[in-house]
């Protein structure tokens, strides 16, 4: 049963993600409309997913998992990600897509401990470096609204709204942990800063001279996002179901907490970890699903706590699948509060630049830091100096890919050094 489950949402979900109708990463699914829009190619967008999700993979996802026999939901559905953006978006490509997902899966479950080895017979082990390739992507993205909002209202406003972002994000990261009995619930500050900024955003939109002259009755942007997304409610509730299923038969979690006590066999512990996780992230889901039109395979992670409580799969597929629909449902209801204010069709271009432009800047950000952690100085130089090179290359990468692309690089040059005994890595005082 483990291994047709864990085959079948490895296979749904890079179906999920070569189709654009959801991805895992929460970072790259404001990349999606991009490649919607033909703005990127099907190649740039894998690389995009590539340069976001791959030190996750390695470096946070798989890590997480070794030693327990249960599997961090992150090793499967970030590398779907990469995997189902690599095909094309036809027939061949989805059957291509859904068979190496469900091939990565089978591996994940049966080998999981391979990468990690791999890496550990290095000279220089620099898996863990990969992970802070990404460390920076949700908490930067709180931002773009106030990016928006400089370039459509000006940069008074834009910093206004980046103020209130920062500070929403600092109060709900003092004073927005809260108990319940043994249990605690703390809210995501990512996501509700983001939330925040996002209103102001709209607002902004809706008051500004331009707005006032627009047409009242138009079909917001946002209407035409949430339709795309209940479109493909039934294949939504089926990944929920899959993903349920999976953590009824504790071979999957959602999230490193819950995983520690579901190895203890604390299921009640499970439970409210990954229910306090699920409330705390539903801003963050919602917000992103309302401006792309992809969701999350795993929706609001609810789907874990179905499966945790109930340990039955057939029951927890079921239950995990209506789950699903009802989230896909009830983003409407917050969608259309913002489609009730005029000109909000303006900021289209302006939330798709400012996404793009955020994400550039905290991957390459994260690069930084993972290059120099792996050697001071010239990590930083190597990484900076690769990606300014890479502008003057005849077929340069994507600026999004750069940066981990860099990374990898150094840490192979680094091994060969200590292969070759050109160098000798620093030794750190006990």
């Amino acid at each position: 049963m483990k291994y047709i489950v864990i085959m079948a949402l490895g296979a749904l979900a890079a179906l999920l993600a070569n189709k654009g109708i959801a991805v895992f990463n929460d970072g790259f699914r404001p990349v999606m409309p991009q490649f919607f829009e033909n703005k990127i190619s099907r190649k740039e967008l894998a690389a995009m997913s590539f340069a976001i999700s791959f030190g996750l993979v390695v470096g946070f996802g798989i890590p997480v998992s070794i030693g327990a026999p249960i599997i961090l939901i992150h090793s499967i559905l970030l590398a779907t990600d990469i995997i189902g953006t690599i095909f094309n978006d036809d027939l061949i490509g989805n059957i291509l897509a859904a068979v190496a997902g469900a091939v990565y899966g089978l591996l994940i479950l049966v080998g999981l401990s391979a990468v990690v080895n791999v890496f550990k017979t290095l000279p220089f082990n620099f898996l863990g470096n990969l992970g802070s390739v990404s460390s920076f992507v949700v908490v930067s993205f709180a931002i773009f609204p106030a990016v928006a909002v400089a370039m459509q209202q000006g940069f008074k406003k834009g910093v206004i709204t980046g103020l209130v972002t920062v500070v929403a994000w600092f109060l709900v990261k003092k004073f927005g942990v809260f108990t319940f009995g043994t249990g605690k619930v703390t809210l995501n500050a990512d996501g509700i800063a983001m939330l925040i900024g996002t209103i102001l955003m709209v607002v902004y939109a809706a008051t500004s001279k331009e707005s006032n002259n627009a047409n009242t009755q138009l079909t917001s942007v946002f209407a035409e996002k949430v339709k795309r997304i209940q479109s493909n409610f039934i294949i939504l509730a089926i990944m929920g179901g899959l993903v349920a299923a999976g953590t009824a038969l504790t071979v999957v979690a959602g999230d490193p907490a819950s995983l520690a006590f579901l190895k203890e066999g604390k299921f009640d512990n499970a439970t409210i970890t990954a229910a306090a996780r699920a409330i705390g992230f539903i801003p963050l889901i919602f917000t992103t699903a309302i401006v792309t039109g992809v969701y999350s395979p795993v929706g609001t992670t609810l789907v874990f706590v179905v499966g945790i409580m109930l340990r039955n799969p057939f029951l927890a597929f079921v239950v995990g699948a209506l789950v699903m629909v009802a989230e896909v449902f009830l983003i409407n209801t917050f969608a259309k509060t913002m489609d009730k204010f005029p000109g909000v069709r303006d900021m289209g271009e302006h939330i798709r630049t400012s996404m793009s432009k955020v994400l550039e800047v905290a991957i390459l950000a994260g690069s930084i830091v993972a290059g120099n952690a792996m050697v001071a100085g010239l990590g930083a130089l190597f990484v900076i100096g690769v990606y300014q090179l890479n502008k003057h290359a005849k077929k340069p990468l994507v600026d999004l890919a750069v940066g981990p692309v860099a990374v990898i690089s150094l840490g192979i040059l680094l091994n060969i050094l200590i292969w070759v005994g050109l160098y000798a890595l620093p030794v750190v005082a006990k």
